[in-house]
């Protein structure tokens, strides 16, 4: 059934009143072959029971789902506290928009506000906004930020960061008058050398690293952040796993002057691909640049503490030209999801899960370079992710290792780059067991050669 709150009558009033004789002619300024003048080619409209039963037939399909999973490369398998998905399935929460008189929902901006100071004690940083999409637009208008503050058009990424990540920086950048520029990183360690940013100049706005990085190699922020305030850049830190920051020294401890990072680890599950959620973190200096929305505490006239919006400069609050972004709404129902998990687990409990994802991958990498023809290419230091050389082509490797083993063993490297067909990526998580590590490890003995 459509809902359609005009009744026949009501519309062909509203026609006549226009001057116009059908809908149809609404529709006159578009080529005719651009119009579609067939129906959808869509299954007819089915009953609950039917669509239930639909449901279960498709998801009985999905093999993968029961598979062992040693996936990442953005997106990763940690343990969900159950507590996490039953308070975002309360119907105070299940609507997340926050509404355009947002000091009565004041809920709703209490628990925004605690994610900001969430992620402000995981990065360093002093202030962070109310979530951005994802990790990758976050990445993005970090780019536009450093420009806009800068007012410098140069942009350093490394190569190190993650494929599709550069692909949205660049979609994001390719009209606004921004160069990126990509700086290789070494062969050796993984890791992206100082001495790599040759375009490194007094125009250049920022540099963008990201750490762990694609292969999973952590950078040295403190090195890179020195080498980009030497001309007056920013740094910018991409973090695709954030439960890295439970462990390792935080980005805005290192010179950061951007951070962001996909959020997706802390109690969002994988969802085949979404939605996940955003962060994005800098100094009080730049608060007037920062993108989106950043909810606040004020004190009414007796005193009593309350929840506002304090800053929200998208193009409907402001002028269109002096808008730092087009973020319209958050990511408020993952935001929360993500504020749960970390209240639940706490400072110990996000430390314990990171330091068990380093400790079971370390011990899957030292496994996996004691086969015959296998390798690990990079030296450099690894969390929970490393790059796997083979004897044998990755990705019908890996194919056979899903289909003869059950075991998603990784990610072919030749998906993002055709000459490294003998590459992938393997992560490994605090869900995984040693058990399930050890077949993983016995898997590609048995099949690599």
């Amino acid at each position: 059934m459509r809902y359609i709150p005009n009744s026949p009558d009501e519309r062909a009033d509203m026609l006549k009143q226009i001057g116009v004789a059908s809908i149809e002619n609404l529709f006159d300024s578009i080529p005719k072959e651009l119009r579609l003048s067939d129906h959808l080619n869509v299954p007819a409209a089915m009953s609950e029971l039917e669509l239930l039963k639909r449901f279960r037939e498709m998801g009985a399909r999905n093999k993968s789902a029961r598979r062992i999973n040693f996936l990442g490369g953005g997106a990763y398998s940690h343990y969900v506290p159950t507590i996490v998905d039953h308070l975002i399935s309360r119907s105070e929460f299940f609507t997340a928009y926050t509404p355009y008189q947002p000091e009565i929902s004041q809920g709703t901006l209490q628990s925004i506000f605690e994610f900001q100071t969430l992620v402000c004690q995981l990065t360093g940083m002093d202030i962070a906004n109310a979530s951005m999409y994802d990790g990758s637009t976050a990445m993005a208008e970090a780019v536009l930020m450093a420009e806009r503050i800068t007012k410098r058009s140069k942009v350093i990424v490394s190569s190190a960061v993650h494929p599709q990540y550069l692909e949205v920086a660049q979609t994001y950048v390719q009209h606004a008058g921004i160069n990126l520029h990509e700086a290789p990183y070494c062969a050796e360690f993984g890791t992206t050398l100082t001495d790599s940013f040759s375009a490194l100049d007094e125009s250049t706005a920022a540099i963008v690293v990201q750490s762990p990085n694609f292969f999973g190699c952590i950078e040295d922020v403190a090195a890179l952040a020195e080498r980009a305030h030497s001309v007056g850049a920013l740094l910018i830190v991409t973090v695709t796993e954030a439960m890295s920051l439970g462990l390792l020294k935080s980005p805005g401890a290192c010179g950061a002057d951007i951070v962001v990072a996909e959020a997706q680890s802390f109690g969002v599950p994988l969802s085949f691909g979404g939605p996940y959620v955003g962060l994005f973190a800098t100094r009080d200096k730049y608060a007037r640049q920062i993108p989106g929305r950043l909810v606040g505490e004020a004190y009414d006239k007796n005193g009593r503490r309350g929840f506002v919006l304090t800053l929200a400069t998208r193009e409907q609050h402001i002028r269109r030209e002096k808008a730092t972004s087009n973020i319209c709404t958050n990511e408020g129902l993952i935001a929360l999801a993500a504020t749960i998990y970390l209240e639940t687990m706490g400072r110990r409990g996000v430390q314990e899960a990171a330091r068990q994802c380093a400790q079971k991958a370390h011990y899957a990498a030292r496994e996996i370079a004691t086969l015959d023809g296998f390798s690990l290419p990079y030296s450099g230091p690894f969390f929970n992710e490393f790059i796997v050389r083979a004897p044998v082509e990755a990705s019908s490797l890996l194919d056979r290792l899903a289909q003869e083993k059950g075991i998603d063993g990784g990610i072919a490297l030749s998906r993002f780059e055709s000459t490294r067909e003998y590459d992938f990526l393997v992560c490994v998580t605090e869900t995984n067991t040693r058990e399930q590590i050890d077949l993983l490890v016995a898997g590609i003995d048995s099949l690599g050669h």
